[in-house]
């Protein structure tokens, strides 16, 4: 497994728009150009954003800055951090709206850039219990609007706690649990 000191300080890394190096910013890439979402939180190595998808409210994303297609790319310590992220995610969601169940994925067919998907899901959401690519069988504006504002009234809360989370990891030290 690498070791912290293969990796360089999260300070040699400028923060830019990308926060990655200019070799690893593909033109064609929408996940490389724009954040792919409200941003929430974001240090040298990536960002966490809300999806804003309609009907599903608790939709976040784990998006690794530099560009790479495949998570394995990711050398192991990197995969840590990147995992580490998530859980924090994965943490707060559970924590804070106590889901029926959280979905994890990466998938890349549409958007070949790195990057896991976090969703919150709930018995009433409009797609459950199917995947949430499948066509909803309650449209958004009909979902219970007293559960939605509850959701809604819940973010912020979620947001507060999946950055305190990822504060909490040292990032300078991938190896250290």
């Amino acid at each position: 497994m690498p070791t912290p000191s293969s990796l360089p300080p999260a300070e040699s890394v400028p923060s830019t728009q990308s926060s990655a190096s200019p070799a690893s910013v593909r033109s064609d890439c929408p996940l490389c150009l724009a954040p792919g979402g409200r941003e929430i939180w974001r240090n040298t190595w990536l960002r966490v954003i809300h999806a804003q998808e309609p009907g599903l409210e608790a939709f976040y994303r784990v998006v690794w800055n530099a560009h790479v297609a495949e998570w394995t790319d990711l050398d192991e310590a990197r995969q840590l951090l990147c995992m580490r992220a998530v859980g924090a995610v994965e943490q707060a969601l559970r924590e804070v709206l106590q889901p029926r169940k959280v979905n994890l994925a990466t998938l890349g067919n549409v958007v070949p850039h790195m990057h896991w998907h976090v969703v919150a899901r709930f018995d009433w959401d409009g797609h459950f219990p199917a995947p949430v690519w499948a066509p909803p069988h309650t449209p958004a504006q009909d979902l219970p609007p007293e559960r939605v504002q509850w959701l809604h009234a819940r973010l912020p809360e979620v947001e507060r706690q999946i950055t305190s989370r990822l504060q909490g990891i040292d990032w300078s030290q991938p190896n250290r649990l």
